[in-house]
């Protein structure tokens, strides 16, 4: 389901490794994706730019995976069809389509480029770079209180 550099069919999600983070997009044929990016004319305004953290909006853009890749590797990476049943290929095409040019609000945390086209395929919203992150938070709280508490105990002990 998700190998790496294998050869991607309509309405499959591509996985872009970036320095930090992965982008993602959607295939649609012809050696086109459909992802979201910074505005035109934005300051860096290219898909692995942080347009996320500063911007706030992002716009929806057909271009070739080539320049979407900017040299990174990639994946298809349907992972989630283990969880969702993907909505036919005709529909998450022409529902991607239809949204080219227009612009969207973009947050890093609920409206990402994940979030995008895991609605487009699935119909319905979901990252896991955010869940990691959430689990990998949550787990250092858990170590960080263990930690606080393990230190209060020694030093209460110590008196």
């Amino acid at each position: 389901m998700a190998s790496p550099q294998q050869e991607p069919k309509p309405g499959d999600l591509i996985e872009i490794f970036r320095l930090g983070y992965e982008h993602w997009a959607l295939y649609i044929g012809d050696d086109y994706v459909i992802h979201l990016a910074p505005p035109d004319g934005y300051p860096a305004a290219s898909s692995s730019s942080a347009f996320s953290v500063a911007g706030g909006i992002a716009v929806v853009k057909q271009e070739l995976l080539k320049d979407v890749l900017e040299g990174c590797k990639y994946r298809v990476n349907n992972s989630l069809d283990r969880r969702f049943e993907p909505l036919p290929v005709g529909v998450i095409i022409s529902s991607a389509k239809e949204l080219v040019g227009q612009k969207m609000k973009y947050s890093i945390v609920s409206r990402n480029c994940e979030h995008f086209v895991t609605k487009l395929r699935y119909g319905r919203s979901h990252c896991q770079q955010v869940e990691n992150a959430v689990a990998d938070v949550g787990a250092f709280a858990i170590i960080g209180a263990a930690v606080a508490g393990c230190s209060f105990a020694i030093m209460k002990y110590q008196k």
